[in-house]
């Protein structure tokens, strides 16, 4: 079976990995083009790219792969795998693979279909999410589920711990899922109603809410693009938090402590939230102990209600 392996992002690796692994031959790699980074905007190829050069894999980087796909019409792959790639495929797409296209996709669908699955579960508190994998169709995440496994989401978890869990998940799903195809056992279940969330764009912390809304806002935002506060005209990116096992009658906001050794703890409209990991605006990422022992921050401050960046 020949196949075409499209992603973009680091989620993607384990799985184009693993398939490699497991003897796919992958014709060639489907990804988005260089993008420029950083403050010099160094034109920078996609973790998936860089993956498929260090296995010796033929790359394409198509500008609008709706516009034109000849390039991609002229690996004559049997099937083609999408995991996080980043470009809608048109049904003309779609008809040049004769075993399907497979989609592998973070979340227990249908729920969370859309660019920010992983980010948004852990925003809702969700005990668990998963991956699924489904054969492509032109709606958004709405095609029939071929594969689909669980895991817990704990209450440790950032975006990034998360996809990386996720990634290996899919990685492992993805193979079992080739071979169904392979062996003409892929049979699907059709998806029932879901919904499509939103992407994840940076944001204020909002205090007001209760400790265990907080902190999962914090960690559902990071590695990036983070959630942020300013206090006393000091703007600080939040990295991770936690639940403070403090009580307080001070304002949502308030600093509680500012002693290194307690972390960043800042009072909710329920409970409190210990900050441990913080980026200082134009800084470098620290743990909030370390930040705290430049006195930036002391107790008796208070986080702005909806600050502007």
């Amino acid at each position: 079976m020949k196949i075409v392996f499209a992603g973009t992002p680091s989620f993607a690796v384990a799985p184009l990995r693993q398939l490699l692994a497991a003897g796919y031959k992958i014709a060639a790699v489907l990804t988005q083009p260089d993008k420029p980074q950083g403050r010099k905007g160094i034109l920078t190829p996609s973790p998936v790219k860089l993956a498929a050069q260090e296995a010796g894999i033929p790359v394409l980087q198509l500008q609008k792969l709706k516009e034109d796909y000849s390039e991609l019409a002229a690996v004559g792959a049997d099937a083609m795998i999408t995991c996080a790639y980043g470009q809608i495929l048109t049904q003309e797409v779609l008809d040049l693979f004769p075993l399907g296209v497979w989609n592998v996709h973070a979340s227990l669908l249908p729920a969370y279909r859309g660019a920010a699955p992983i980010s948004r579960c852990i925003m809702d508190g969700c005990r668990e999410t998963g991956v699924t994998v489904m054969k492509t169709e032109l709606g958004l995440d709405t095609g029939d589920i071929l594969l689909q496994r669980a895991i817990a989401v704990e209450d440790t978890d950032t975006c990034g711990t998360l996809t990386d869990k996720l990634s290996l998940l899919g990685a492992e799903l993805i193979v079992e899922g080739m071979r169904l195809v392979e062996s003409g056992n892929a049979h699907t279940i059709a998806q029932g109603e879901g919904f499509v969330c939103k992407k994840v764009v940076k944001e204020a912390a909002d205090f007001s809410r209760s400790a265990r809304e907080v902190s999962a806002f914090i960690r559902a935002h990071s590695p990036a693009p983070l959630a942020f506060g300013r206090a006393e005209g000091l703007l600080v990116n939040f990295i991770n938090a936690e639940i403070a096992d403090t009580e307080t009658d001070e304002p949502y906001g308030a600093i509680l402590s500012d002693r290194p050794s307690d972390g960043l703890v800042v009072a909710c409209g329920q409970g409190a939230v210990r900050i441990t990991e913080v980026q200082p605006a134009g800084g470098k990422k620290m743990r909030a102990s370390d930040f705290l022992n430049g006195r930036k921050l002391k107790k008796g401050m208070r986080f702005e209600d909806k600050p502007v960046l």
